[in-house]
């Protein structure tokens, strides 16, 4: 997918900015689509800090766009299904600098979903304001860390071989965990 966005920033360089930023919206208002590729097709076509600065701004833009087209379309709809959520209610529930925090800590998390953070957000009390600052420098170091190994590793640098490696032993840790977990599964029932 890098590939294919990189071939359309070539063909359309003078639009390059505006489709990345795009692209960005769409993403963030899906929810679902993970944005890494974009990030790389940034690095690999306007440099480490240009993609960086592009990445991050989008992801931004993007986010403030879903948290006010999520509190347009859902906030009366999911205010009655949240007391199903306990955890997300709870963060709906929240405001000011409680709710701030909790944004930002929750964006640096990066097993908890982009989406779920800003659906969370946007059905609550939170202002536009405060999830747009708390979003922004929450996102600062997981995009820093996302940037610098996706540059990394495209540029087979010692410190690219030492992710693919923490990467593929993580892997096998977890395989080796379901593995194990399926035979002690087995013996127990």
């Amino acid at each position: 997918m890098a590939d294919q966005l990189l071939s359309i920033f070539n063909e359309y360089r003078t639009f390059a900015v505006a489709i990345s930023l795009v692209i960005s919206v769409v993403i963030a208002v899906l929810g679902v689509v993970p944005s890494f590729f974009l990030t790389a097709a940034n690095i690999l076509f306007f440099g480490f800090w240009t993609g960086f600065f592009l990445s991050f701004l989008g992801e931004s833009l993007g986010a403030i766009i879903s948290f006010v087209i999520y509190r347009a379309g859902f906030q009366t709809i999911a205010q009655e299904k949240l007391y199903k959520h306990p955890r997300l209610r709870k963060l709906a529930e929240m405001d000011g600098r409680e709710a701030f925090m909790a944004v930002i800590n929750l964006r640096l998390l990066p097993f908890i979903p982009s989406g779920v953070v800003t659906f969370g957000s946007a059905i609550g009390k939170m202002s536009v304001v405060t999830f747009a600052i708390a979003s922004s420098i929450g996102k600062l170091p997981a995009l820093f860390m996302e940037v610098f190994s996706v540059y990394h590793v495209e540029k087979w640098t010692m410190a690219g071989k030492i992710i693919i490696g923490l990467i593929a032993l993580y892997g096998l840790l977890w395989l080796w965990k379901i593995k194990h977990n399926k035979g002690a599964g087995g013996e127990k029932g």
